[in-house]
């Protein structure tokens, strides 16, 4: 008895440990799977956010390669462009080279075209001497045939009024007659004369108007490819200027203020002036090496005034002042490498205005330098 209730009690101890033990294995196992759940969503996590990687990636490499073939045939046009360019550039260079040979031809023409108008005009002028003292010698002579015609017809008179003719009286009218015949045909011969020298004084004029046309045309050529190269420098001297308001060109002239280029009622260029002069003089010996040499041409600077008077010991007048402004410009350019002789400098006071006004504006208009690049 005793025995069958100890195993009874041993019976009933084992059962809450195995389940104590069950619970606990339980437990682990949830927490496991717990676990194994949480790591295969952040497992999740992490490879879908590799995969939104990925692919910004994939399309930032695919986005790289359209910009990459853009680049590439941006660059293939652009070596196009490149040998269309150089086509073009050749081809404008032959052109110029043209355009320079027939200007050679032009001048070479123009010379004497020149020479054989001079010639034109010496015998012109000869011609006009013979042609009047031709009709000088007509005059005289018409002259000396109505003397003898009146003097014939008082013979006529006197012989008709005698009863009888003499044989000496005959005589002296056959030989009237004779001279009469002879001083008209000589008459006819001058007149014919005459007439040719006219006529070839005509064809003479005609040939001279001519040659002056052509001229004309061949000087208009050089005019035009001048303006060509004046275009080009002023729109260079309009850059190295800043482009301002108050820099302006009017017709072949440019015209800067005085104010840029010196303090008031002085000649002495300032520091900002002679940099941009130098740089005005590299800009005309660039644009100038293009001119053909057939161009005699010539860089004016004209300085002007206001009308308000100026009394001092440099400057007596405002004569003095803006010629000393022209003076200084012309100065600097020959230092900075500019020929003399293809430099010219006038003064002309306040006698050329461009605005008659008397306000500070009108005097501000007034006051300026005008550059002209014109034929000597």
């Amino acid at each position: 008895m005793t025995t069958l209730a100890a195993r009874r009690r041993r019976s009933i101890d084992f059962w809450p440990g195995f389940v104590d033990a069950l619970s606990a294995l339980l437990m682990v196992l949830v927490f496991l799977l717990m676990v194994f759940t949480l790591g295969q969503f952040v497992l999740s996590d992490a490879l879908s956010g590799r995969d939104k990687a990925l692919e910004k990636m994939s399309a930032e490499l695919a986005e790289l390669s359209r910009v990459l073939s853009m680049e590439r045939a941006a660059k293939l046009q652009a070596l196009s462009d490149v040998g269309e360019l150089s086509a073009s550039l050749g081809d404008t260079s032959r052109e110029r080279d043209a355009l320079r040979l027939r200007l050679d031809e032009t001048s070479a023409s123009l010379t004497q075209t020149s020479a054989l108008l001079e010639g034109s005009r010496d015998e012109a002028a000869r011609l006009a001497a013979d042609i009047a003292a031709l009709s000088e010698l007509k005059r005289q002579l018409e002259a000396e045939v109505a003397t003898r015609l009146a003097e014939l017809e008082t013979t006529r008179d006197r012989l008709t009024a005698q009863t009888e003719l003499s044989a000496k009286s005959a005589a002296q009218v056959e030989l009237l007659n004779r001279q009469l015949a002879a001083l008209r045909a000589q008459l006819d011969e001058i007149t014919a004369a005459l007439d040719l020298q006219r006529a070839a004084s005509e064809a003479k004029d005609l040939q001279i108007a001519d040659l002056g046309r052509q001229l004309n045309l061949a000087l208009a050529n050089k005019v035009q490819e001048l303006s060509r190269y004046r275009s080009n420098f002023f729109g260079r001297l309009r850059e190295i200027l800043g482009n301002r308001e108050d820099v302006v060109v009017v017709g072949d002239r440019f015209i800067v203020p005085s104010e840029l280029l010196f303090p008031s009622g002085s000649d002495a260029l300032s520091p900002t002036a002679a940099i941009q002069l130098d740089r005005l003089a590299a800009t005309l010996r660039e644009v100038t090496a293009e001119i053909p040499s057939g161009i005699d041409w010539v860089l004016r600077i004209d300085g002007h005034t206001d009308r308000r008077p100026i009394s001092t010991a440099r400057f007596p007048s405002n004569w003095e002042l803006s010629a000393a402004r022209a003076i200084a410009i012309v100065k600097h350019l020959v230092a900075a490498g500019i020929p003399a002789n293809r430099l010219a400098a006038n003064g002309f006071g306040e006698f050329q205005p461009l605005d008659s006004g008397n306000s500070e504006a009108a005097f501000s208009r007034n006051r300026r330098i005008e550059i002209q690049l014109t034929n000597r």
